[in-house]
């Protein structure tokens, strides 16, 4: 696997830095979770990783994760800026001990700056970045992608990026470097050509969600259909606006890509909803008018090309998960078991700082680590 070899600390956190780690373990690397709690239901992204359960303020857990942290590549941290100095775990006291260590900071706003400090969630981040201003309707008010702007584009998988690229930076020097991965700031740079193309009146111009590609334009919409499902329309270009209009049945007189917007939109809707979803996907399906449905969560895993395509996992309870992404022909990802916090998982990981079994129960029996409570050997 790409990653294989490389060895990963993450400190558990929300939805971003968990992203990144699981996007770095499903590539190969070997990830190890610093937890408060040895079992922590609200992480659905710890597939491949292991877990140390401790407590980060206590001096000899400290002596533990430095120890690790000079054997370590990557160190993962989504804390307010100064917390882990504070604890004697910041890039100053790690870098020391082992100069080829990447340390990536994944926070909100960065580590300086007037908001570094304050507290925040996505859809905070995505209206300081300038892009939350742009998403919406037309007449509604600015509404988010759930979490998935800031959260995961803007920061888990920006901050995996900047850890691939420091990687590969330290075989030329090597020495490791601190990432300073912002959510503000990534989400602004994944939106970078939304931002960049404001001036090209063909795309934009207007207000929100009266453009070419915020549903300001019917041919790119989405439309409710006879069963209360929806298809997707993106015939933007005149080749596939031509097809759109064929398969849907309507006289080209009558609808246009010139044509009034409002009454266009009413002429389509009305026309979708003359047939179920999977009659439309039939009639569309080998028609190359850029109209594909739009299949529930649950359900896209059934379909006939991400099925060919393997793009989905479905677990023995039931569960989907995503393969991972992209596809390395040579090296592929794969999506990992997610390992209890246990003793042998616990001895396993601090075998590599000389600790032996003894040595790990007694942590245990001190309180120091944490442990699953279907433990098995103890």
């Amino acid at each position: 696997m790409a990653l294989k070899g490389i060895k990963v600390l993450e400190f558990s956190g929300l939805a971003p830095g968990p992203l990144c780690g699981k996007i770095l373990a499903d590539f190969g690397a070997s990830v190890v979770r610093i937890d408060k709690h040895p079992e922590n239901p609200l992480d659905i992204l710890q597939h491949g990783k292991r877990t140390l359960a401790l407590n980060i303020k206590n001096t000899e857990s400290q002596v533990l994760i430095k120890s690790l942290c000079k054997n370590y590549d990557v160190l993962i941290e989504p804390y307010r800026p100064g917390v882990m100095e504070r604890n004697r775990l910041g890039p100053v006291d790690l870098l020391k001990e082992n100069p080829r260590l990447i340390y990536a900071r994944l926070t909100g706003f960065g580590q300086n700056g007037i908001l570094a400090q304050r507290a925040g969630h996505d859809i905070n981040y995505l209206a300081i970045s300038g892009i939350l201003s742009l998403l919406g309707r037309k007449n509604e008010k600015p509404t988010p992608p759930v979490n998935l702007m800031a959260d995961f584009a803007g920061g888990g998988v920006l901050c995996a990026l900047g850890i691939c690229m420091a990687l590969l930076e330290r075989t030329r020097s090597g020495i490791g470097q601190v990432i300073d991965s912002s959510m503000v700031e990534g989400a602004a740079y994944v939106a970078s050509w939304l931002i960049m193309s404001q001036n090209l009146p063909i795309l934009w111009g207007r207000s929100r969600g009266d453009n070419l590609l915020d549903s300001g334009k019917f041919y790119y919409d989405t439309y409710e259909t006879k069963d209360g499902k929806y298809m997707s329309v993106g015939a933007l270009e005149p080749q596939f606006f031509e097809k759109f209009i064929e398969g849907l049945g309507i006289d080209n007189d009558l609808v246009s890509q010139s044509t009034d917007n409002v009454k266009a939109k009413e002429i389509v809707e009305k026309k979708f909803l003359e047939k179920t979803q999977e009659e439309w996907s039939k009639i569309f399906e080998n028609n190359d008018a850029c109209v594909y449905p739009v299949l529930d969560w649950k359900e896209a895993w059934k379909h006939s090309h991400n099925k060919e395509r393997k793009s989905f996992k479905l677990k023995d309870n039931g569960n989907v998960i995503p393969e991972p992404s992209p596809k390395l022909i040579r090296t592929p990802g794969k999506v990992g078991v997610v390992h209890k916090a246990d003793f042998d998982n616990i001895l396993d990981i601090l075998s590599d700082i000389g600790k032996t079994a003894e040595d790990v129960k007694n942590l245990i029996e001190d309180g120091v680590l944490l442990i699953s409570k279907q433990n098995g050997n103890l």
